[in-house]
């Protein structure tokens, strides 16, 4: 298992996301209102606001989802699915996404919750 975490720049972008995720077999995720750390030092500490300039491409407001994935192949697909329809990660402005080692969880759906062994 597997936590995926995503902060996606574009919050048009995540209806999409959480659609293929589910097209993927991934049916649970939970979203975030989140904001970045350059944003927010610019706003609040005026030595940084000099970071006004870099965040003139970015949006205000990201939304980060993350969801424990039980399976590397769905979470390989999702990773597709996000490069599809986010574009290059790598590109400035778009998001981010990693994964989690999940050694123990509970409170999740039955075939994820490990209580159960």
């Amino acid at each position: 298992m597997e936590l995926l975490v995503v902060v996606i720049n574009e919050e048009e972008k995540l209806d999409p996301i959480l659609a293929g995720f589910l097209e993927l077999g991934i049916t649970g995720a939970t979203v975030l209102q989140s904001e970045g750390m350059g944003r927010l030092l610019s706003q609040d500490i005026p030595i940084f606001a000099g970071l006004q300039t870099l965040m003139s491409r970015s949006r205000p407001r990201n939304r980060t989802l993350f969801s424990v994935v039980d399976d590397p192949e769905k979470t390989e697909q999702a990773l597709a699915l996000l490069a599809e329809i986010c574009g290059d990660m790598h590109d400035p402005a778009t998001g981010i996404a990693f994964t989690i080692p999940v050694t123990r969880a509970v409170g999740l759906a039955p075939e994820l919750d490990e209580t159960d062994e």
